[in-house]
């Protein structure tokens, strides 16, 4: 799965340029004619399309792994499914084992509880982590003000 490169401004590919050649003709002329406003125009585009080609990039690349990503959440669901069968069938040896020296009810009860705690202290665990998670990205916060502040007053 191949992606398609993006663009990024700059010198033509693949062409040399004969110096003795004019200069296309929707670039205005470099040197002591150009006027100010017309090198600020054409800042203005670069930049522009600079930016364009940047989130372009980082589109693609975020696309690409994403995809990375999904597929590996995909082998980790198999792997939890393949486990969980395990369990269960293990339970079920273990049941069977233990019905030589008491009832298969008695057990199958016991097995029960013992996975029933081992998910008790699990859940606990995950709560306990899951407290400590901040969803707010706040060091982002933080320099998305400082960035306003500035843009306000850029000398003070």
């Amino acid at each position: 799965m191949a992606s398609r490169p993006v663009e990024r401004p700059g010198p033509p590919q693949g062409r040399v340029q004969d110096a003795s050649a004019p200069a296309p003709a929707a670039e205005p002329a470099r040197g002591d004619d150009a006027s100010i406003g017309d090198l600020i125009s054409e800042i203005s585009s670069d930049l522009s399309r600079l930016v364009r080609n940047e989130v372009e990039l980082a589109k693609t690349e975020l696309k690409q792994e994403g995809r990375k990503a999904g597929k590996a959440a995909g082998l980790y669901g198999g792997a939890g499914y393949a486990a969980g069968l395990a369990l269960l069938l293990g339970s079920f040896a273990a049941m069977y084992g233990l019905r030589h020296v008491m009832d298969i009810a008695w057990a199958a009860l016991i097995l029960t509880v013992v996975w029933a705690a081992v998910g008790a202290a699990l859940y606990a665990a995950g709560r306990r982590r899951m407290r400590t998670v901040q969803l707010t990205p706040e060091r982002s916060v933080e320099s998305l003000k400082e960035d306003a502040k500035w843009a306000r007053h850029p000398t003070g």
